[in-house]
């Protein structure tokens, strides 16, 4: 256990200190795999509540040093919000400070810890379900007003379970699931994904019911020419081939290309083209013209809180400009290779608006030739509440609370009128 906490905490100073996005190396197996990820995505789920218990608890100088900070999180996290023992959590950590600090860091962290494991029950009836840090709030201020700030934390917290799009309704997953509107299946069971019921057989893909949604408000696909834009790991391709499209998938990552043509492997769906390139660079080097374009847009992703919550710690504002800009770059070449009267389909894993209503209205301000198509009809009447005025669709984590929350996301359909 001591090497996976030692894994959990080198895991966690990447994300911290690095900036890097949570990820669990290649060669970890097995349980030390279940125990890290739950570990490290608890610490930065509570972060902000850790820190002031942390804070609180002992000398700020001496906890000023990153390491130690972090060997306190990982610690009180295990104290504080999973079941292991105390005299084990608290030997472990003070073995590791031992290995890489020194004793007086080992005999620091030993005093924190047991002082946090003498007040565990004090400290846990204190916990107001924080998790957003100062930045991140500011960040989706421009974006949102306090409250609506506030209920998205609270939705993002809790980890999510997991959706599947699914081809085969006599499948024994079936049973497996709850069937959410528009027909996702949302699972009540956790496992190995590949260790689910017809895995093998293909008849179902991983796919959250935010993601899903773009492809399954579009009709009549049948024989339709379709332009997948940043198509990988293929959730949507697979959807639009189901539908009887004729979809070439164009991404930029070669290691992701690869994860998307065994997905499609796997669901026997063959595509008419796979190619690894930049969306600006294919867009403007290519000579063909396509019925739809689904712009699944690169973004900051910060709807994916739930899944990761790292987002609070490395995503800033920088980053919702700078891929903004990037938006705006494939946008602009969108016309150029839509058949006339085609649809455009954007759409980002993104809360803040400037990656969704801003950039589509600022792009049909600049091409008066597109309409928007409003997507309110095609919804059912329990998710009627995800279309703003103007026929988009907004989604945000509490809007499906009887659900059991979602992604947050953003969809607009643009048809051209020539």
């Amino acid at each position: 256990m001591n090497d996976s906490r030692a894994l959990a905490l080198q895991i966690f100073d990447n994300v911290m200190s690095q900036k890097q996005p949570f990820q669990i190396p290649s060669d970890i197996a097995g349980n030390d795999v279940a125990f890290v990820r739950m570990l490290v995505m608890t610490s930065l789920r509570h972060l902000p509540y850790i820190e002031q218990v942390i804070n609180r608890l002992s000398s700020q100088k001496k906890s000023k040093s990153a390491l130690v900070k972090n060997i306190l999180t990982l610690g009180a996290c295990e104290l504080l919000y999973m079941q292991s023992p105390d005299y084990a959590v608290i030997n472990s950590y003070v073995n590791i400070a031992k290995k890489q600090l020194n004793r007086f860091a080992s005999g620091f962290i030993n005093a924190v810890l047991r002082n946090i494991g003498r007040q565990k029950t004090q400290l846990q009836q204190a916990d107001r379900g924080q998790f957003f840090n100062q930045a991140f709030k500011k960040l989706l201020q421009t974006s949102y007003d306090k409250n609506t700030i506030d209920l998205i934390e609270k939705s993002s917290i809790t980890e999510p379970l997991l959706d599947i799009t699914i081809m085969d309704s006599s499948s024994p997953i079936n049973e497996l699931g709850q069937l959410l509107p528009l027909g996702t299946l949302r699972l009540k069971t956790k496992g190995k994904i590949n260790e689910l019921p017809d895995y093998d057989k293909g008849v179902w893909w991983v796919q959250d019911f935010s993601s899903s949604l773009p492809v399954k408000l579009l009709d009549n696909l049948k024989g339709k020419n379709v332009l997948d834009l940043c198509a990988a790991p293929g959730g949507k391709t697979a959807q639009l081939l189901s539908s009887g499209a004729i979809v070439t998938a164009v991404d930029i990552s070669a290691s992701r290309l690869k994860i998307l043509q065994q997905n499609l492997q796997r669901l026997k769906l063959s595509p008419h083209d796979i190619i690894c390139a930049d969306a600006v660079d294919y867009l403007n080097s290519t000579k063909e013209k396509y019925d739809i374009i689904l712009l699944d847009a690169p973004c900051s992703a910060t709807g994916t809180i739930r899944r990761h919550p790292e987002i609070a710690q490395i995503k800033t504002s920088q980053d919702v400009i700078n891929q903004s800009l990037l938006q705006s770059q494939i946008l602009k070449l969108i016309p150029n290779v839509l058949k006339p009267h085609g649809y455009l389909i954007y759409c980002t894993c993104s809360l803040c608006r400037e990656e969704g209503e801003d950039q589509i209205l600022s792009f049909l301000a600049d091409n008066p030739t597109f309409n928007i198509v409003n997507l309110a009809p095609k919804l059912p009447d329990e998710l009627k509440n995800l279309a703003d005025s103007h026929g988009f669709i907004r989604i945000l984590p509490h809007y499906l609370l009887s659900f059991g929350n979602a992604d947050g996301f953003f969809i607009a359909c643009l048809q051209s009128s020539r």
